[in-house]
């Protein structure tokens, strides 16, 4: 294993720490003839169990071994892998060493483990190779993960030479993209103790459709448009839903995520202390083959704090443009953002029946830095029953409509008033009790 490994050119910047390097120099100390026997098994029984880790944390089934080196190759960021994820797979002479590292994993792929398992008495990567998962999928939190690792991985497996397996990865680069960006929807972001910022999947991102929000059709179009011209490289706005609490404001983001995933549009949710951060998250994803929405949820402002700051500069205004393939939707319960006081007006002038304040004028600014501003205002008693209708009906509940509003009404006075949430939560609430 280790001198097919040792042949990669493309491919061969793996951590020392990785499995698959961890495994290479195992073989190498086999191969050599020079291991004590329990020591090697025991460190052959470590990479198995972080190998198992990984199949459990994404659902890996069948062939552990395959997919785990599925999941490698697509996760893989590399100047091959990315250039195939913006453009695709071009003639060139990186071909030539791409289809190397590929010959060499299409014989890893069908690695025969027989002489190290015979010679150690041990069957575990048999065991691997013909694995069945006890994971009910509907419970996985990376079903969108383990499907297109599996569904790639028998593809591979069937690969007949370097060239077919080039091509079903290259066409996997194109469709999805390579590595977590590729994989995923979502990601929050953190700071590393050496002050550099990663991202952290969301592996269990609600799966809300726009649909499954009732009402507020105008709204929503508004948002499919922007995001359509957005994810088909046309112009488009960042975008600020404000409106009051439980109206569906942040759901509408998810469900436009989850829409426009295949169509390379990705999310990344940053809080507010991590403003400081948003020049350092652009310059990662700038230069990547998707559409990335920087979303911000229930965004407001007190008095003393400053970090819109560094927001107004981000969206414009700032010496850098913002690339082309960012855009910036947030939620919030204020139209301003930004809490206004009586102060603010301190530095009020008047002239020609005018009257102007440079404090306010700076609060402002920053709502007008969002081109499409989208308000959701709490539904009247009549939209809210149609709401609860329909949310009934979709859940299979049998409660004639009339009983259903009576029941609504009751629910809304001692749970905090009309809302869709509170309409979601009264359902929620009766497909409990059916349920028992």
């Amino acid at each position: 294993m280790y001198r097919e490994i040792s042949k990669l050119i493309l491919y061969r910047d793996m951590n020392g720490d990785s499995i698959l390097y961890e495994l290479s120099e195992i073989f190498r100390r086999f191969d050599c003839g020079s291991y004590d026997k329990a020591s090697l098994i025991s460190d052959i029984y470590t990479q198995i169990h972080r190998l198992l880790e990984v199949a459990t944390d994404y659902g890996f089934n069948y062939n552990l071994w395959q997919n785990y080196l599925t999941y490698y190759l697509i996760t893989n960021e590399n100047p091959f892998s990315i250039t195939c994820e913006k453009v695709g797979a071009n003639d060139g002479s990186v071909n030539a060493f791409a289809k190397n590292d590929f010959a060499v994993f299409l014989k890893l792929f069908h690695y025969d483990f027989t002489p190290i398992e015979e010679a150690l008495s041990t069957t575990c990567f048999s065991q691997l190779c013909h694995y069945t998962s006890i994971e009910k999928k509907e419970l996985m939190y990376n079903k969108n993960v383990s499907e297109k690792v599996i569904a790639l991985s028998e593809q591979l497996s069937g690969a007949a030479d370097a060239d077919a397996f080039f091509t079903c990865i290259t066409d996997f680069y194109k469709a999805y993209g390579v590595g977590m960006f590729g994989l995923n929807k979502a990601f929050r972001i953190r700071e590393s103790a050496d002050g550099t910022v990663g991202f952290i999947p969301i592996n269990n991102m609600d799966k809300v459709m726009l649909d499954d929000l009732i009402g507020y059709e105008i709204q929503k179009q508004k948002l499919i448009d922007n995001t359509e011209a957005f994810v088909n490289g046309r112009k488009a706005n960042n975008v600020l839903l404000f409106g009051d609490s439980g109206t569906g404001k942040s759901t509408s983001i998810k469900a436009i995520v989850n829409a426009y995933y295949p169509a390379g549009l990705r999310m990344i949710e940053i809080y507010k202390h991590q403003f400081k951060d948003l020049s350092n998250v652009i310059a990662q994803i700038k230069n990547r083959g998707y559409r990335f929405i920087i979303y911000m949820d229930d965004l407001s402002f007190e008095e003393f704090e400053v970090e819109y700051k560094f927001l107004k500069a981000v969206i414009e205004g700032g010496v850098e443009t913002k690339p082309d393939n960012i855009l910036i939707y947030a939620t919030s319960n204020r139209r301003h953002l930004i809490k206004e006081t009586w102060n603010d007006r301190n530095d009020m002038e008047v002239g020609n029946g005018m009257h102007r304040s440079d404090t306010m004028e700076e609060k402002l600014s920053l709502v007008n830095r969002f081109g499409v501003t989208i308000n959701y205002s709490k539904p009247s008693q009549k939209e809210y029953f149609h709401i609860v209708t329909e949310l009934a009906h979709k859940e299979g509940i049998d409660m004639s409509d009339e009983d259903l509003c009576k029941e609504a009404n009751k629910w809304e006075l001692s749970h905090g008033g009309i809302s869709g949430r509170t309409a979601q939560q009264f359902i929620n609430y009766l497909a409990g009790k059916i349920s028992k």
